[in-house]
Parts: C-alpha cells; sequence; structure tokens
C-alpha cells in the first residue's frame, strides 16, 4: 500500500505531459492585491490535486521584516491559471513567514488527506534578533477541505525551537540560545517508505548566541513529528558553520538529503547532508562542487525511482556571484552527479546590476515535466513554468 501511494505521488501525471504547455504564467505580481512586494514561494498539491501556491505578501516594501501575510493562490488545472489571493496566514501587524506547506496523506483519520503549513513570525528584523531582542516562534495549521478553510494556528516554538527565553512569562532557560530561526522556504516533506513512512519533516536554519563572523553561528538542521502533528522533535543540526535556508527530500527507505544555502559565502556551493534514519541525525555533509550558487534559496524533490537508486530535481540559480540563471537539474543517483541540466529563466542584459531570478519550488506535474514557482524580474513577480527535462 505504501509503495503503491510513493509511486502514485510522485510519477501519476495529473497534467497529461501533451497538454502541458511551456509557458510562464505570473501568478503573484508585485505591486498589486494590496501587496508591494510578493516573495518566499511554495507549491504542493492538494490531496485533490489542485496546485497551491504560497509566498509572503509584504505590505509596504521588499524588507524581509515588517506587515507581511501568508498568502495562497490555487490552480485547478496544472498552473494554467490561478485563482483569487487568499490570506491564510498573519500575526496582525508583523511578519508572518517563510510558508512550508506539506500535504499528510498517510493519517488514518484523514483518509482523504489532510494539508500542514509550517510557518514562522517574528518581533523584529533578523539582525536585532541575532543580537538577542525580538523572537521568532513557529507555529502550523492544517486543512482538511484542500487548503479552501485553515484551522486555528498552533504554536510548536518550545518543541522545535531553542530560544534563550522562550517568552516573557517564564523562568525557564534553554541553554542553547538559538536566537534567528526559520522555516526552509519551499515545501516540507513526508516520508512514504521504509520503517519511518509518515514522518513529516522540516527544514529549518537558526543562528545561536552572539553574532559571529560570516554568520558562521548559523547552522541547518530539520524538526519532525511521526505522529501526524501530535508531538514534534529536533532533528541533528548539520555539521557546517554557516548552514542558512535548507530544503529536504526523500531518496529511499529511511534516507533523507537535505540540501542547504551556505550564509558564510566564503565557499559558492549548495551544503549537502545525508541521514539514513529518516532526518534525525546526519551521516556526513559536503559541499557539492557541482552544485554552484551565489548564496540563495533552493529546492529540491524526488520525483521517481530507477533501477537503483531515486531520480532528484534540484533548483537554483545557477552562478555564483548574482542572482540569475535560474536552472533546473536531474539527478538519476540520488543527488550524486546531475546527469541533466535546463535553463528556466536568466536575463540577458549583462548590463542589470540587479537580482533577476532567485528563490524557487518545484513540484512534479508529469512525466518528465517539472513545475517551478519562482521568483523573477528582480522580484517583480512570482511566476510558474512548466518545465521538460
Amino acid at each position: 500500500m505504501k509503495h503503491r501511494y510513493y509511486l502514485s505521488f510522485f510519477l501519476v501525471a495529473v497534467m497529461s505531459v501533451a497538454g502541458a504547455r511551456p509557458r510562464r504564467v505570473p501568478v503573484f505580481v508585485s505591486g498589486t492585491e494590496g501587496y508591494a512586494v510578493f516573495r518566499i514561494p511554495a507549491i504542493v498539491r492538494a490531496p485533490n490535486n489542485d496546485l497551491l501556491a504560497f509566498c509572503e505578501g509584504r505590505v509596504h516594501g521588499a524588507s524581509d521584516f515588517g506587515n507581511i501575510k501568508i498568502v495562497m493562490k490555487r490552480s485547478a488545472d496544472g498552473g494554467e491559471t490561478w485563482a483569487a489571493l487568499e490570506v491564510v496566514a498573519s500575526y496582525d501587524t508583523l511578519q508572518a513567514g517563510n510558508p512550508a506547506p506539506v500535504p499528510d496523506m498517510l493519517d488514518p483519520r484523514y483518509p482523504g488527506g489532510r494539508l500542514f503549513l509550517f510557518y514562522c513570525t517574528g518581533t523584529s528584523q533578523e539582525s536585532d534578533i541575532r543580537k538577542g531582542h525580538g523572537i521568532r516562534e513557529v507555529w502550523y495549521k492544517t486543512s482538511v477541505d484542500n487548503g479552501r478553510t485553515w484551522s486555528d494556528p498552533v504554536n510548536i516554538t518550545l518543541q522545535v525551537h531553542r530560544p534563550r527565553q522562550p517568552s516573557v512569562n517564564s523562568s525557564y532557560v534553554f541553554p542553547e540560545d538559538w536566537r534567528s530561526y526559520a522555516t526552509t522556504p519551499g515545501h516540507a516533506v513526508q516520508l512514504v517508505t521504509g520503517r519511518y513512512a509518515g514522518r513529516i519533516l522540516v527544514p529549518i536554519n537558526h543562528s545561536s548566541g552572539e553574532p559571529g563572523p560570516q554568520f558562521a553561528e548559523y547552522a541547518a538542521g530539520d524538526f519532525y513529528t511521526d505522529d501526524h502533528g501530535r508531538s514534534f522533535h529536533l532533528g541533528q543540526d548539520v555539521g557546517v558553520p554557516g548552514g542558512n535556508e535548507a530544503t529536504a527530500a526523500e531518496t529511499g527507505p529511511g534516507r533523507v538529503m537535505l540540501n542547504a544555502r551556505n550564509q558564510r559565502g566564503d565557499i559558492r556551493q549548495r551544503i549537502v547532508a545525508i541521514s539514513s534514519d529518516g532526518g534525525a541525525a546526519w551521516d556526513t555533509a559536503y559541499f557539492d562542487r557541482n552544485l554552484p550558487d551565489p548564496v540563495c534559496q533552493g529546492s529540491i524533490l524526488t520525483i521517481g525511482s530507477g533501477t537503483d537508486h531515486a531520480i532528484v530535481a534540484f533548483c537554483n540559480n545557477d552562478d555564483t556571484r548574482r542572482r540569475n540563471n535560474l536552472t533546473l537539474r536531474i539527478s538519476l543517483d540520488e543527488g550524486r552527479s546531475w546527469a541533466r541540466k535546463v535553463v528556466v529563466d536568466r536575463t540577458t542584459d549583462t548590463s542589470r546590476s540587479a537580482d533577476y531570478t532567485a528563490y524557487s519550488d518545484i513540484i512534479q506535474l508529469g512525466d518528465r515535466v517539472i513545475g517551478v514557482l519562482y521568483e523573477r524580474d528582480s522580484y517583480g513577480q512570482i511566476a510558474f513554468a512548466p518545465v521538460r527535462w
């Protein structure tokens, strides 16, 4: 049963390949619908096969802190058209961001599936929180009707975060002194094979203690739930200083690959960590020299299985200087090598100094077709494009 679900989830085409038109569709356009800027995309497929695109709607400007809502749009035709914008999470006039959606299809209480949306709120900008002023908190919401309505938010901060002072009303002090904190960005993942089947895993990053040189106090890691949201556990940090925004994929029974940004910027390559126990601990971590990166976010997704290994897709900016040249790569051997490469979007104007493409998230549309939801035109829009590999 679980193996049949695994194959159907990743391989059955909801939109026929013949019907997929390889064109770019603007989904969120900055300066419209009441928001100055849209950033930080994430995309999943709802249990009814609708595509759900999430992002941060930044009310007043491009700043990472301010009046920021998590907004969503729905597509019932494989990304060709998108319904009206909906606000799905907010924190009054402060920050709600870093949406990390994931469908839970293995909870026997919900045979029709349930959606989780994990996210963070913040009381101050990141530079101040790194210095110990303010706090980031962690929440989730659920939906049992394919994202049309959402539950009240559940605060899980004390289960998945280790802030020095968890609240003004608490006398407890965590010894770790975590400060800045963020989920993903991009989709979270549910493991569907082996002994950890059903586990929902959310990649994270956090800073620890006083700000260090070149963001060395940052680390990437994860948290997970094995009981469909009743309780949560922290995984081990990846042992590479400067690990930042992370994404993850299941590559086989018990095997998880985490792919993270190197905030230090000293090595312009992606950080990769491998787990054999479902993301609780990391067996190894290394820089992948075949994945150059300009210090930005990326997205990874298992899209099927070959004879011996999982087939994995990865998307980021194939550039070490600028956020540009957004590229989709395909690995036929669980990320050990990257056999195929397709440019999704880039600017050909070499005189431009601004970033052109930036954050992205990916979803499988059909056999050899990946949907890419991504920032383009110097943060002027978040667009969706089907990419055949």
